[in-house]
């Protein structure tokens, strides 16, 4: 099994956070049961799905219920039928009824970005394209779900407006062209692990190609002219396609030569995984 890291500061806050919204001052229901009862929890998976949220589930336990003893029967990335039981805890019964909900929210929401990850990814095999993440995320947990792409066997896009540029339609228009741009942009990729151009049209990716853009973002371009638009640049830059790609579509997409694919819906448009914990 793949290993996939995540910063625990991270994984911490969710948490925290979590926790906060959900227990708050404390679990007025748990509080009915004794004190020293103790009890056996099952975690099980009602679908058949990519399982992703280990990291959170381990640190919502860790806070609640320290003293349990946490057995996982899978990893994150592992591939579960419907039904299967994927964890097992023994430990006080108060604890593990207030983890009970925060530890199924990581599992149900992580676990459907890594299921829905892997079903794209899965439609590009065979090609030098790869499916990406883009940052149309829930406020407060991108990390988690880009992490969950990772786990589904996407990549990330960059995480934020720090870490990489992207020029976008609006950034043209305010800096007078594409070419003043990303001359612009230059001077600040030192901070930058990528200066990435995004154009609409072929005259534009023209103007990306004379300017030495090295990687170009084809927006919502449809199949044809994405095809025109990989023989133009001609192995000169790295090409991406991005906006209106379906499941339906992406094969097309990736088999016209493009090397990433960006989709909102890996993470934006999910299902939620049907988990549920039976005590014993």
């Amino acid at each position: 099994m793949n290993e996939f890291t995540i910063s625990p500061d991270v994984v911490k806050a969710d948490v925290l956070r979590a926790l906060n919204e959900d227990v708050g001052s404390g679990d007025l229901t748990a509080a009915l049961i004794p004190e020293a009862k103790q009890a056996v929890a099952t975690v099980i998976c009602r679908d058949a799905a990519v399982i992703c949220g280990r990291p959170w589930v381990d640190d919502v336990l860790a806070v609640l219920v320290p003293t349990a003893d946490v057995h996982w029967l899978v990893s994150d990335g592992a591939r579960c039928e419907p039904n299967q039981a994927i964890l097992k805890i023994q430990g006080p019964a108060r604890g593990l009824l207030t983890a009970e909900r925060v530890c199924l929210n990581f599992l149900q929401t992580l676990s459907a970005v890594a299921t829905k990850t892997a079903l794209y990814a899965s439609k590009v095999v065979g090609t030098k394209a790869h499916v990406y993440d883009t940052r149309k995320t829930i406020p407060g947990l991108r990390v988690a779900e880009k992490y969950a792409v990772r786990v589904g066997g996407g990549k990330n896009h960059r995480m934020g407006l720090y870490d990489a540029i992207l020029i976008k339609e609006n950034h043209i228009a305010a800096a007078g062209s594409l070419t003043a741009a990303f001359e612009a942009a230059k001077s600040l990729r030192s901070q930058a692990s990528f200066i990435q151009v995004e154009v609409e049209t072929l005259a534009q990716l023209n103007e990306a190609l004379a300017a030495g853009v090295e990687m170009v973002l084809l927006d919502n371009m449809d199949l044809a002219r994405v095809k025109e638009a990989v023989a133009m640049a001609d192995g000169r830059c790295s090409l991406e396609v991005s906006g209106g790609v379906t499941l339906a579509t992406l094969s097309d997409y990736a088999q016209a030569g493009v090397d990433r694919i960006s989709v909102g819906a890996l993470i934006k448009d999910i299902h939620a995984t049907d988990f549920s914990m039976r005590f014993s």
